[in-house]
């Protein structure tokens, strides 16, 4: 049974994402599918902050529906839609401070009371992740920079953590492989629909 969970966060995964570099609504929808599959899959391998990053995508897929539905109105008149956008880099600044200091804490935390494995890297990426789930949904050009940086750790993290104790992680780390080259298309792609 797990392989097959695991099979199928990767498959709603990589749909999830090609949605998102199509800018197609349905994203948000098979995102939250995903996410709920890997919490399942994450905890099995005891990686907390990956738990509660996938609750958290639950959550921000659906603020995420919303706001491409209905939000960033002033954006719409002058488009007519809800282009990508670019970010300011002082918000690019707070940021990174935010995700710094963010994974500093977690790490801490699940080093000092839980039984997490590997827990200031899990905790970067959770951290990293909140935050550009959050550029994502507001539909930042730069998430995809993010994501692209997210992805080459969490790699190595499941390629670590798949040799050490669950192999059944190497699916995960070859949908974050994939994810890594769809963060180059996305990129491009939503780049191109800015400079129209």
């Amino acid at each position: 049974m797990e392989n097959w969970l695991e099979a199928a966060g990767l498959v709603s995964g990589v749909l999830c994402v090609w949605l998102l570099i199509k800018e197609h609504i349905l994203t948000f929808p098979i995102g939250m599918l995903y996410a709920v599959v890997t919490v399942i899959v994450v905890a099995r391998a005891l990686l907390f902050a990956d738990v509660l990053l996938n609750l958290y995508y639950v959550l921000m897929n659906a603020y995420g529906w919303y706001y491409w539905l209905y939000g960033g109105q002033q954006l719409r008149q002058q488009a007519g839609e809800l282009l990508p956008q670019r970010i300011t880099v002082k918000a690019v600044l707070v940021l990174t401070f935010i995700t710094l200091l963010g994974s500093v804490f977690m790490g801490y935390f699940f080093a000092r009371y839980t039984q997490a494995d590997m827990a200031y890297a899990d905790s970067l990426t959770t951290v990293a992740s909140f935050v550009a789930m959050w550029m994502s949904a507001r539909k930042y050009l730069s998430s995809w920079i993010a994501w692209f940086l997210i992805d080459v750790v969490q790699i190595g993290l499941y390629v670590l953590k798949g040799l050490s104790s669950d192999p059944g992680l190497f699916f995960y780390a070859a949908l974050y492989t994939v994810y890594l080259i769809m963060a180059v298309w996305g990129w491009s792609s939503w780049r191109r629909r800015l400079a129209t």
